[in-house]
């Protein structure tokens, strides 16, 4: 099986199994053992190195094997594995193709739950008649997998029924690694927008090398569809130019004649649509876009022109898609990953909240599309081998070759929010009262507040750090300078990571304002206390600090909040038996909860978008970070008080930003915000919470919950008691 966007490896392509994550795998052979290079990163300082996984060694090294668990626990894998309709579907499919003994193949198999299901239908139906044995050959890249697969095999009793192959699929050959072309394929490789896991260039292999002349494929087909839709939190996340201009505090990021300067990559965003269907406006009825038979060889390209009827006035800001699975010949077993007005319908999909299938969003240039009711849009639809885009005849498009920084949606609407940007400018304006620093230095990654303190202080020497833009961030600068009245004579930009800074390098002046927003481009999708780099930072550069220096922001509040996330529990508990086959293995590598798992880890999670959530409890403050001092580790305790009624699955963790000493000025990045992802622990067993707080079983109100930051390696732990 695969895993979602934030997920697997193509089951062809040698890509890390979490791009989220910013991980790399490389996979390595020799004559004595099979090896996994895994690129692991370091949060304080962005740094990498490599991680050897060793194919020979299941005890491993310890820090190798407490890494592989943590980087596991970050997929998607438990998420789908509790998707109990997929597994259904694809169990009843299975079951209605391998009706004889016949070779099957299982592309991406992950734990090797398709191929035990293929391994058990093939038994069902063996025969005397039959001379031939049925084969499955489960093949799989990832290495930890292949690891995880052969104990789950194991405990099976199928381990000896399933050939596994450690090979990307377009390495496999008939005769050397597998005895004949297969007759079936069961493969699950496919992301929330279909393509992204290599679909197209798996099975392009697999036709032309591994399978028979047609075939029989588990899933059979897969159809595309899409609708149009007016939003405005979905313009916010890519029309910066038109929300900054509503902003009207003289800082202009993208300037007039220069909208397209900072955007969005073109493409599509995964996003849980049915956490804002309340904000949506539908503009047209759904309309099909791409169908891709598994059975036959996919073409690497093609595009269509469809013609749209509106259904009512309004502003098109984006297309939203979803995929229909056709699992099996004949058309009655079927999967979607369509949005809940469109599955409550038509009653087409029994699933319930899971996080690693979404709907995918295409945004429609600036302000969008306007139509009027009966109006056709002409949209031209492309997909390529791994994605798949949108052109409207109104829709501006980029030039190419355009200069121009990519950030995410999330950034985009950070640096459009009138609120947040009111709030640093004025913590800006507080610090330059009374005096003109003579050296400024922008630790992270922001653009804004480079451009901020340029702007309020043409006087004062500016030295933005810029780790992850590097010279794309001077380039920037140069191009929005004269705009923002300023000039990069007095700015430099050093595109390197913060490690130290001398005298020399200052030009021998001391920095008086050290700021950050904190925002580093690395660490998007990160845990929040991730960003305590700008810590580290500050510590690196106390030799250079004035002795009155401001430090923005002072310090870091880290707030706890007991939390009600049925949805996101039920797809993270422990497992038992899937169809019939014991997963319990896996548990402790995946970080389930559950009573049948051990102490889950922490894991990041955008909490607004996570189903049904409600705050059982108020926030508390369970630690702070004072940026005055230099970087050292901390403990922090606090007692959670439930104060509603209901059912705790969990405790969310988040980072509040002070930027004045009076702390008057305050950004948080809480789950009543919708820019930043939150720390999700959850609980091995859920909470009923009734009668003002009180809980059921034992009568305690509350939880004791104990941090301990860790400043050698930047990561939190997180202990708590009821």
């Amino acid at each position: 099986m695969a895993l979602s966007l934030l997920s697997k490896c193509f089951a062809s392509i040698p890509l890390h199994p979490n791009p989220r994550l910013r991980t790399a795998a490389a996979a390595m052979s020799s004559a004595s053992a099979q090896r996994v290079l895994q690129l692991k990163v370091d949060p304080l300082t962005g740094s990498s190195e490599w991680v050897v996984i060793e194919e020979e060694d299941d005890g491993g090294a310890e820090a190798s094997q407490d890494f592989q668990k943590s980087f596991l626990a970050r997929t998607s894998y438990l998420d789908m594995l509790n998707d109990s309709y997929r597994n259904r579907c694809f169990r009843e499919a299975i079951e209605k193709t391998v009706t004889q003994p016949c070779h099957v193949l299982d592309i991406g198999a992950g734990t090797g739950l398709l191929s035990m299901m293929a391994a058990q239908a093939m038994s069902q139906n063996e025969s005397p008649v039959h001379s031939t044995k049925g084969i499955v050959t489960a093949c799989e890249s990832y290495l930890p997998m292949v690891k995880l697969m052969r104990k789950v095999l194991h405990i099976n009793g199928t381990g000896r029924n399933i050939s596994i192959i450690n090979k990307r699929s377009d390495e496999v050959s008939v005769d050397i690694d597998i005895r004949s072309r297969a007759d079936v394929l069961v493969s699950e490789i496919l992301d929330s927008e279909l393509l992204g896991e290599g679909l197209i260039p798996t099975l392009q292999h697999a036709h032309d090398i591994l399978l028979v002349k047609n075939p029989q494929t588990v899933p059979y087909r897969a159809t595309i569809y899409g609708q149009m839709v007016e939003c405005n939190y979905l313009q916010k996340l890519h029309d910066l130019y038109s929300y900054e201009n509503e902003a009207s505090d003289g800082i202009h990021l993208v300037p007039a004649g220069m909208e397209s300067i900072l955007r969005v990559a073109r493409q599509q965003y995964p996003m849980h649509c049915d956490a804002i269907s309340k904000e949506i406006k539908l503009l047209s009825e759904p309309f099909k876009i791409f169908e891709f038979n598994f059975w036959r060889r996919p073409e690497s390209s093609r595009e269509i022109a469809l013609r749209v009827k509106a259904t009512a006035d309004g502003q098109a800001h984006a297309i939203v898609s979803w995929w229909v699975l056709q699992l099996d010949r004949d058309g009655s077993i079927f999967y979607t990953t369509a949005p809940g007005w469109i599955s409550s319908q038509n009653n087409s999909n029994a699933r319930s909240w899971c996080d690693h299938w979404k709907q995918c969003v295409w945004f429609l240039h600036g302000e969008g599309l306007p139509l009027s009711k009966e109006e056709d849009a002409s949209i031209l639809a492309v997909h390529s081998e791994t994605s798949i885009s949108y052109q409207l005849e109104a829709d501006c498009q980029y030039a190419e070759g355009d200069y121009h920084i990519t950030l995410s949606p999330e950034r985009i609407a950070i640096y459009g929010d009138c609120q947040w940007r009111c709030s640093i400018l004025k913590a800006m304006r507080n610090a330059f009262q009374g005096r003109v620093p003579s050296l400024c230095v922008v630790a992270d990654d922001s653009i804004f507040l480079a451009i901020l303190v340029a702007h309020l202080s043409p006087q004062s020497r500016v030295m933005a750090f810029f780790p992850g833009l590097h010279e794309n961030g001077s380039r920037y600068l140069q191009a929005v300078a004269g705009a923002n009245g300023f000039t990069m004579e007095h700015v430099e930009v050093l595109g390197r990571r913060l490690m130290s800074l001398t005298m020399h390098e200052t030009h021998q002046r001391e920095v008086d304002l050290l700021i950050a927003e904190p925002f580093y481009i690395a660490n998007n999708g990160m845990l929040p206390w991730h960003n305590l780099r700008f810590w580290k930072e500050r510590t690196n550069l106390t030799s250079v600090l004035s002795k009155d220096a401001l430090v923005i922001p002072c310090k870091g509040i880290l707030k706890v909040c007991a939390m009600s996330l049925p949805d996101l529990w039920n797809s993270r508990h422990s497992l038992d038996k899937i169809e019939g086959f014991d997963h319990s293995i896996v548990n402790t590598t995946f970080g389930a909860c559950g009573d049948a798992a051990e102490d889950s880890p922490c894991l990041p999670f955008s909490v607004w978008q996570c189903g049904e959530v409600k705050e059982i409890s108020k926030t508390y403050t369970l630690m702070e970070f004072n940026f005055s001092m230099e970087m050292h580790s901390c403990f922090g305790k606090t007692e959670v008080k439930f104060s509603e009624d209901g059912t705790c699955h969990g405790l969310v963790l988040w980072i509040d930003w002070v930027m004045d000493k009076e702390a008057s000025i305050v950004i948080s990045t809480g789950p009543g915000t919708r820019y930043w992802k939150q720390g999700v622990k959850l609980l091995r067993r859920p909470v009923i919470v009734e009668n003002n707080g009180s809980i059921i079983a034992n009568r305690a109100c509350s939880l004791a919950v104990e941090a301990s930051f860790n400043s050698t390696n930047g990561e939190l732990s997180i202990k708590h008691s009821s």
